[in-house]
Parts: C-alpha cells; sequence; structure tokens
C-alpha cells in the first residue's frame, strides 16, 4: 500500500479543491492547489502569479496557499514512504489540515453575494488522509 500513497496525493493536484459558481449564469472557476482555471474566458493563473498580483488578500484567500503548504508537506510527507521513512499519521495529518484550510477559503467565498464556492478539496484531501490512515491503523 505504501508504493502506492505518493501517488495517490499526487492525484489530489488533478482535483479542483475548489469550484466557484456564480449567480446570473456565469462561467464557474476552478481553484486547484496549483491555480485558478476559468473557463469564460479560459484562462489559467498560476498560485505564484495570483499571490505577486494581489495584494492585500482576505484572510480567507489566505488560506488557499496555507492549504497548499500542508499539501506539499503531506507530499514529502507521502515520498519518504519510498525510503520506509513516513508516519502515515502525519500525511494524514497534513492531507486534514489543507482540508480545513480550503474549507475556509470556500467558505470564505461563499458568503459573498451570488457566489457559491464548493469545497472538493477538502473533501478529496479527508477521504485520501482517511484512507492513508485507515492503512497505517491496520499494521
Amino acid at each position: 500500500m505504501s508504493d502506492r500513497r505518493p501517488l495517490v496525493v499526487v492525484s489530489l493536484l488533478a482535483v479542483p479543491w475548489s469550484v466557484q459558481t456564480f449567480a446570473g449564469g456565469h462561467a464557474p472557476t476552478f481553484v486547484f492547489a496549483w491555480g485558478l482555471v476559468n473557463v469564460a474566458p479560459a484562462s489559467v493563473t498560476f498560485l505564484w502569479d495570483f499571490l505577486a498580483l494581489t495584494m492585500g488578500l482576505p484572510g480567507y484567500v489566505q488560506a488557499w496557499p496555507l492549504s497548499v503548504a500542508c499539501y506539499v508537506a503531506a507530499l514529502a510527507s507521502a515520498l519518504a514512504s519510498r525510503w520506509d521513512r513516513e508516519d502515515p499519521r502525519v500525511t494524514a495529518g497534513l492531507l486534514a489540515a489543507a482540508g480545513v484550510a480550503q474549507l475556509t477559503l470556500a467558505r470564505g467565498f461563499s458568503v459573498q453575494p451570488g457566489r457559491t464556492a464548493w469545497p472538493l478539496g477538502t473533501l478529496a484531501c479527508w477521504v485520501v488522509a482517511g484512507w492513508v490512515y485507515a492503512d497505517a491503523r491496520g499494521r
């Protein structure tokens, strides 16, 4: 199981961590760990560009890079399994923390009029964390 753990954690990069939907039929925005994807007009803004171009971000938006930091630490922990150095509880805890931070982002966006944020990343991180932890518990 530990051989697959890093691949499962890497797969979270393909999951939109938050899907922003808007009233009035506007196209959704997808927030990934690595950046924003807008459908109409089609565009991609990487996280580092977003942070460099914006100033004075509200606290809930600052939760996005915090969730990514937790995710990167979880990935590093999962990769340590290649050398039999991973503590799955650490990996699971970091993924759970990434999910909480992502939930903070989605909640912050959802309180704005005409916008709803669906925290898919929270669910995905928590499912993977539960799977990692359940695997560790079984040993």
